[in-house]
Protein backbone atom coordinates (compact mmCIF):
# COMPACT_ATOMS: atom_id res chain seq x y z
CA UNK A 1 0.00 0.00 0.00
CA UNK A 2 1.15 3.24 -0.96
CA UNK A 3 2.32 6.34 1.63
CA UNK A 4 -0.32 9.43 1.46
CA UNK A 5 2.42 12.20 0.95
CA UNK A 6 0.97 15.67 1.57
CA UNK A 7 3.13 18.37 0.63
CA UNK A 8 2.73 21.81 0.54
CA UNK A 9 4.54 24.30 -1.86
CA UNK A 10 4.81 27.98 -0.16
CA UNK A 11 5.57 29.44 -4.17
CA UNK A 12 6.75 32.99 -3.49
CA UNK A 13 5.76 33.32 0.12
CA UNK A 14 6.85 33.40 3.50
CA UNK A 15 9.01 35.03 5.04
CA UNK A 16 11.22 34.19 7.90
CA UNK A 17 8.98 35.34 10.58
CA UNK A 18 5.90 33.73 9.11
CA UNK A 19 7.76 30.75 8.54
CA UNK A 20 8.77 30.62 11.90
CA UNK A 21 5.26 30.96 13.02
CA UNK A 22 3.47 28.33 10.72
CA UNK A 23 5.85 26.20 11.51
CA UNK A 24 5.44 26.29 15.15
CA UNK A 25 1.67 26.07 14.56
CA UNK A 26 2.10 22.85 12.84
CA UNK A 27 4.05 21.32 15.32
CA UNK A 28 1.46 22.85 18.34
CA UNK A 29 -1.70 20.88 16.66
CA UNK A 30 0.56 17.56 15.48
CA UNK A 31 -1.81 14.40 15.92
CA UNK A 32 -0.19 10.88 16.21
CA UNK A 33 -2.47 9.78 13.55
CA UNK A 34 -0.29 11.82 11.35
CA UNK A 35 2.49 9.41 11.90
CA UNK A 36 2.10 7.28 9.04
CA UNK A 37 1.41 10.26 6.34
CA UNK A 38 4.90 11.23 4.42
CA UNK A 39 4.12 15.46 4.89
CA UNK A 40 6.49 18.08 3.52
CA UNK A 41 6.74 21.85 2.96
CA UNK A 42 8.54 23.86 0.05
CA UNK A 43 9.27 27.63 1.19
CA UNK A 44 11.29 30.48 -0.89
CA UNK A 45 14.94 29.98 -1.09
CA UNK A 46 15.33 32.34 1.54
CA UNK A 47 13.31 30.85 4.23
CA UNK A 48 14.91 27.34 3.63
CA UNK A 49 17.14 27.20 6.47
CA UNK A 50 15.05 28.67 8.80
CA UNK A 51 12.91 26.26 7.78
CA UNK A 52 15.23 23.61 8.57
CA UNK A 53 16.08 24.57 11.88
CA UNK A 54 12.46 25.06 13.01
CA UNK A 55 11.35 21.67 11.43
CA UNK A 56 14.28 19.53 13.72
CA UNK A 57 11.53 18.68 16.43
CA UNK A 58 9.15 17.94 13.71
CA UNK A 59 7.86 15.19 11.47
CA UNK A 60 7.74 17.65 8.68
CA UNK A 61 10.45 17.30 5.75
CA UNK A 62 11.95 20.00 3.88
CA UNK A 63 11.61 20.68 -0.06
CA UNK A 64 12.45 23.41 -2.13
CA UNK A 65 10.80 24.36 -5.15
CA UNK A 66 13.28 24.38 -8.37
CA UNK A 67 16.36 23.67 -9.11
CA UNK A 68 19.36 24.38 -11.79
CA UNK A 69 20.81 21.38 -14.13
CA UNK A 70 24.46 22.40 -13.03
CA UNK A 71 26.13 21.67 -9.95
CA UNK A 72 28.56 24.86 -10.05
CA UNK A 73 29.86 27.40 -11.92
CA UNK A 74 28.89 30.53 -13.82
CA UNK A 75 24.75 30.56 -13.54
CA UNK A 76 23.88 33.64 -11.75
CA UNK A 77 21.00 33.63 -9.68
CA UNK A 78 20.65 29.71 -9.95
CA UNK A 79 20.56 27.30 -7.40
CA UNK A 80 21.80 23.58 -7.73
CA UNK A 81 20.41 20.37 -6.51
CA UNK A 82 23.38 19.72 -4.37
CA UNK A 83 23.18 23.18 -2.29
CA UNK A 84 19.38 22.20 -1.73
CA UNK A 85 20.75 18.70 -0.45
CA UNK A 86 22.98 20.50 1.59
CA UNK A 87 20.99 22.51 3.20
CA UNK A 88 18.80 19.65 4.29
CA UNK A 89 16.14 19.14 1.38
CA UNK A 90 14.67 15.92 1.38
CA UNK A 91 12.42 17.31 -2.21
CA UNK A 92 12.83 19.31 -5.22
CA UNK A 93 9.22 20.36 -7.26
CA UNK A 94 9.91 20.35 -10.94
CA UNK A 95 8.04 20.82 -13.82
CA UNK A 96 5.67 23.09 -12.03
CA UNK A 97 3.06 24.76 -14.43
CA UNK A 98 4.40 27.74 -13.71
CA UNK A 99 7.93 26.79 -14.45
CA UNK A 100 6.78 25.49 -17.86
CA UNK A 101 4.17 28.66 -18.21
CA UNK A 102 5.42 31.33 -16.37
CA UNK A 103 9.25 30.71 -17.57
CA UNK A 104 8.30 28.54 -20.71
CA UNK A 105 10.62 25.37 -19.45
CA UNK A 106 10.50 22.36 -21.84
CA UNK A 107 10.40 19.10 -20.94
CA UNK A 108 13.72 18.05 -22.04
CA UNK A 109 14.73 20.66 -19.57
CA UNK A 110 13.34 19.38 -16.70
CA UNK A 111 14.36 15.88 -17.68
CA UNK A 112 17.89 17.31 -16.85
CA UNK A 113 17.22 18.96 -13.54
CA UNK A 114 15.72 15.67 -12.81
CA UNK A 115 18.56 13.98 -13.22
CA UNK A 116 20.70 16.19 -11.34
CA UNK A 117 18.24 16.52 -8.40
CA UNK A 118 18.40 12.53 -8.18
CA UNK A 119 22.72 12.64 -8.85
CA UNK A 120 22.14 15.08 -5.65
CA UNK A 121 19.94 12.38 -3.60
CA UNK A 122 17.01 14.58 -3.99
CA UNK A 123 13.53 13.13 -4.26
CA UNK A 124 12.37 14.98 -7.16
CA UNK A 125 8.25 15.79 -7.41
CA UNK A 126 7.63 16.05 -11.20
CA UNK A 127 4.54 18.45 -12.13
CA UNK A 128 2.68 17.35 -15.41
CA UNK A 129 -0.64 18.20 -16.33
CA UNK A 130 -2.64 19.89 -19.29
CA UNK A 131 -4.06 23.76 -19.79
CA UNK A 132 -7.81 23.86 -19.82
CA UNK A 133 -7.70 24.76 -23.87
CA UNK A 134 -5.82 21.38 -23.67
CA UNK A 135 -8.58 19.49 -21.96
CA UNK A 136 -11.67 21.11 -24.38
CA UNK A 137 -9.52 19.76 -26.91
CA UNK A 138 -9.53 16.55 -25.94
CA UNK A 139 -5.88 16.50 -25.81
CA UNK A 140 -5.19 15.40 -21.90
CA UNK A 141 -3.98 12.20 -22.91
CA UNK A 142 -1.74 13.00 -25.70
CA UNK A 143 0.04 16.21 -23.19
CA UNK A 144 -0.21 13.66 -19.94
CA UNK A 145 1.82 11.13 -22.38
CA UNK A 146 4.29 13.60 -23.73
CA UNK A 147 5.68 15.17 -20.33
CA UNK A 148 6.07 11.86 -18.71
CA UNK A 149 7.75 10.68 -21.84
CA UNK A 150 9.93 13.59 -21.98
CA UNK A 151 10.38 14.87 -18.66
CA UNK A 152 10.83 11.01 -17.08
CA UNK A 153 14.10 10.74 -20.25
CA UNK A 154 16.86 11.07 -17.86
CA UNK A 155 15.18 8.20 -15.22
CA UNK A 156 15.68 4.22 -15.35
CA UNK A 157 13.71 1.91 -13.06
CA UNK A 158 16.56 2.13 -10.22
CA UNK A 159 14.70 6.04 -10.02
CA UNK A 160 10.99 5.15 -9.71
CA UNK A 161 11.22 4.57 -5.93
CA UNK A 162 12.58 8.01 -5.47
CA UNK A 163 10.48 10.03 -7.76
CA UNK A 164 6.88 11.59 -6.86
CA UNK A 165 4.80 12.41 -9.54
CA UNK A 166 2.26 15.21 -9.43
CA UNK A 167 -0.75 15.61 -11.33
CA UNK A 168 -2.01 19.58 -11.41
CA UNK A 169 -4.74 20.10 -14.27
CA UNK A 170 -3.53 23.51 -14.90
CA UNK A 171 -7.47 24.94 -15.59
CA UNK A 172 -7.67 23.81 -11.66
CA UNK A 173 -4.76 25.88 -9.78
CA UNK A 174 -5.90 29.31 -8.94
CA UNK A 175 -9.21 29.55 -11.13
CA UNK A 176 -11.62 28.83 -8.56
CA UNK A 177 -12.37 25.53 -10.57
CA UNK A 178 -11.72 22.31 -9.25
CA UNK A 179 -11.33 18.76 -11.02
CA UNK A 180 -13.84 15.89 -9.90
CA UNK A 181 -12.75 13.48 -7.73
CA UNK A 182 -13.36 11.25 -10.76
CA UNK A 183 -11.62 13.62 -13.41
CA UNK A 184 -9.06 13.53 -11.06
CA UNK A 185 -8.87 9.75 -10.86
CA UNK A 186 -9.59 9.55 -14.21
CA UNK A 187 -6.35 11.21 -15.11
CA UNK A 188 -3.87 9.68 -12.66
CA UNK A 189 -4.96 6.32 -13.44
CA UNK A 190 -4.00 7.11 -17.13
CA UNK A 191 -0.51 8.59 -15.71
CA UNK A 192 -0.35 5.19 -13.67
CA UNK A 193 -1.09 2.90 -16.67
CA UNK A 194 2.18 5.09 -18.74
CA UNK A 195 4.18 4.64 -15.58
CA UNK A 196 4.03 1.13 -16.14
CA UNK A 197 4.65 1.14 -19.76
CA UNK A 198 8.45 2.84 -18.65
CA UNK A 199 8.70 1.28 -14.85
CA UNK A 200 7.08 -1.99 -15.11
CA UNK A 201 5.54 -3.03 -12.05
CA UNK A 202 7.46 -0.69 -10.34
CA UNK A 203 4.89 1.83 -11.19
CA UNK A 204 2.47 0.53 -8.63
CA UNK A 205 5.08 1.88 -6.13
CA UNK A 206 5.10 5.32 -7.11
CA UNK A 207 2.84 8.07 -5.19
CA UNK A 208 1.04 10.32 -7.91
CA UNK A 209 -0.07 13.67 -5.77
CA UNK A 210 -2.89 15.43 -7.16
CA UNK A 211 -2.35 19.30 -7.05
CA UNK A 212 -5.32 21.28 -8.61
CA UNK A 213 -6.59 23.38 -5.24
CA UNK A 214 -7.50 20.86 -2.89
CA UNK A 215 -9.45 22.11 0.41
CA UNK A 216 -10.36 20.85 3.52
CA UNK A 217 -13.74 20.44 2.00
CA UNK A 218 -12.55 18.09 -0.60
CA UNK A 219 -9.37 16.63 0.48
CA UNK A 220 -11.03 13.26 1.62
CA UNK A 221 -12.87 12.30 -1.37
CA UNK A 222 -9.98 13.14 -3.44
CA UNK A 223 -7.69 10.87 -1.21
CA UNK A 224 -10.17 8.10 -1.30
CA UNK A 225 -9.62 7.50 -4.51
CA UNK A 226 -7.37 4.39 -5.64
CA UNK A 227 -4.61 6.58 -7.73
CA UNK A 228 -4.76 9.81 -5.85
CA UNK A 229 -1.60 9.08 -3.07
CA UNK A 230 -1.59 12.87 -1.23
CA UNK A 231 -1.74 16.37 -2.69
CA UNK A 232 0.78 18.97 -3.65
CA UNK A 233 -1.00 21.78 -1.58
CA UNK A 234 -0.52 25.52 -3.01
CA UNK A 235 -2.65 28.34 -1.14
CA UNK A 236 -3.95 26.35 1.35
CA UNK A 237 -0.50 25.10 2.65
CA UNK A 238 -0.35 28.77 4.16
CA UNK A 239 -2.34 28.40 6.76
CA UNK A 240 -1.87 25.80 9.65
CA UNK A 241 -5.78 25.05 9.80
CA UNK A 242 -6.28 24.28 6.19
CA UNK A 243 -3.02 22.37 5.75
CA UNK A 244 -3.63 20.49 9.06
CA UNK A 245 -7.20 19.74 8.09
CA UNK A 246 -5.80 18.37 4.49
CA UNK A 247 -3.39 15.83 6.65
CA UNK A 248 -6.05 14.82 8.70
CA UNK A 249 -8.07 13.99 5.57
CA UNK A 250 -5.58 11.59 4.27
CA UNK A 251 -4.88 10.24 7.88
CA UNK A 252 -8.62 9.19 7.60
CA UNK A 253 -8.40 7.82 4.42
CA UNK A 254 -5.38 5.70 5.33
CA UNK A 255 -7.31 4.30 8.40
Amino acid sequence: MRTKFICGNWKMNGSLCETRKLIFQLGTDWEESFDGIEIAICPPFTALNEAKLELEDFKIKLGAQNCYIGNRGAFTGEISASMLSEIGCTYVILGHSERRTIFEERDDLVARKLRSALDAGLKPILCIGETDAERQKGDMEEVLLRQIVGSLASADAADAANITIAYEPVWAIGTGKTATPEQAQEAQAFIRSELRRKFGNLAETIIIQYGGSIKPENAFELFSQPDIDGGLIGAASLSADSFLAIIRAAASVKS
